[in-house]
């Protein structure tokens, strides 16, 4: 069975990536991920506040109101909390991509089209084989409308991709209000992918201590619905590689995945919980469940779910919209 996929015009071996998450901050389980059949792996990210600690914009954002509220500092994590300064990582970047064959994917986190973006040139000349701009923002400020913050999305993307000669995929959240209008436009501005979805961190609130909890939950295959909705809408209508990370821990979730339009699925809280023999085992599964249904190759059955030769997907959506409150039963 051909396994092989595409994905930001680098050929891969499968459809399953190894994440952003600590197994890659190891040498050693980086390539038992390779050796287990991952077809890349996507480094954890360098913050954007980490790049401007090293910067002037360090003083100018944190030291300089230290003396206004005592609160001021502790706004962002100290330095010693990140594992890897920029420099540490761009040092472990190489030392990965030397570890093993596979593609290596670089991450950068941050919001703003300032100077941090630089670090996407220093990546490439460490080694990475593509990008992952992961544009992790909650808006809170009122006096931005989401027209705003959309173009700032965009325009942060141009500058990445300009003159970048590795290919970029953005990772997005799912709160836009015109899904499909931004992925038209991050393709234009030099995009090469999109990573659906980011997981926003819900925190908790301590009513005794009056505190807010910082709590992390790996996923579970529930969450992987709202990615197939948008798989399937934006498949065919955007020129952007699609690629599903959240929810994805079997292989009839790597299927759903592909059928909904993505070309590749991104793995993480299985394989930390299960380890890196999972990527083995849910390959096997893929492989059978394709010979099973007669595919000749998983190439096949990519985008055979989505809407793309749905006349009317709006009316589509609103109609079984209508339909499941009509005669949904509930469990």
């Amino acid at each position: 069975m051909d396994l092989s996929t595409t994905w930001l015009g680098l050929p891969l071996k499968n459809p399953l990536i190894a994440g952003a998450s600590p197994l890659a901050d190891d040498l050693g389980m980086v390539r038992q991920l390779e050796d287990a059949g991952a077809a890349a792996i996507v480094l954890r990210s360098l913050f954007e506040e980490q790049i401007e600690r090293d910067t002037a914009g360090y003083f100018d954002t944190v030291v300089a109101h230290h003396e206004s509220t005592a609160e001021a500092a502790h706004f962002l994590p100290q330095s010693s909390e990140y594992l890897l300064g920029p420099e540490k990582y761009l040092a472990h970047l190489e030392k990965v991509k030397k570890a093993v064959s596979i593609p290596v994917v670089a991450s950068l986190n941050g919001i703003t089209p300032t100077g941090w973006l630089s670090y996407a040139n220093l990546m490439a000349e460490a080694g990475a084989d593509a990008l992952e701009l992961n544009l992790y923002h909650v808006a809170t400020d009122a006096r931005h409308s989401g027209a705003e913050l959309e173009q700032q999305l965009v325009e942060t993307v141009h500058k990445v991709t300009s003159g970048l000669r590795i290919p970029v995929a953005v990772k997005l959240s799912p709160y836009y209000s015109s899904l499909s209008h931004l992925s038209v436009a991050l393709g234009h501005a030099g995009a090469r992918g999109a990573v659906l979805f980011n997981r926003f961190y819900q925190p908790d609130i301590d009513i005794e201590n009056l505190d807010v909890l910082q709590t992390l939950k790996l996923s579970d295959s529930s969450e992987l619905l709202l990615r197939l909705r948008w798989l399937a809408i934006l498949y065919g209508r955007t020129q952007l590689d699609l690629s599903c990370s959240g929810g994805v821990h079997s292989e009839v979730d790597v299927i759903k995945a592909l059928m909904a339009g993505a070309r590749t699925v991104q793995m993480v809280s299985e394989l930390l919980h299960c380890g890196p023999q999972r990527v083995t085992e849910v390959l096997a599964g893929v492989e059978q469940w394709l010979t099973e249904h007669e595919y000749e190759s998983l190439s096949q059955c990519i985008g055979t779910m989505s809407l793309w030769r749905c006349p009317n997907p709006a009316a589509f959506e609103r109609g079984n919209y209508m339909r499941i409150l009509q005669r949904a039963r509930y469990t």
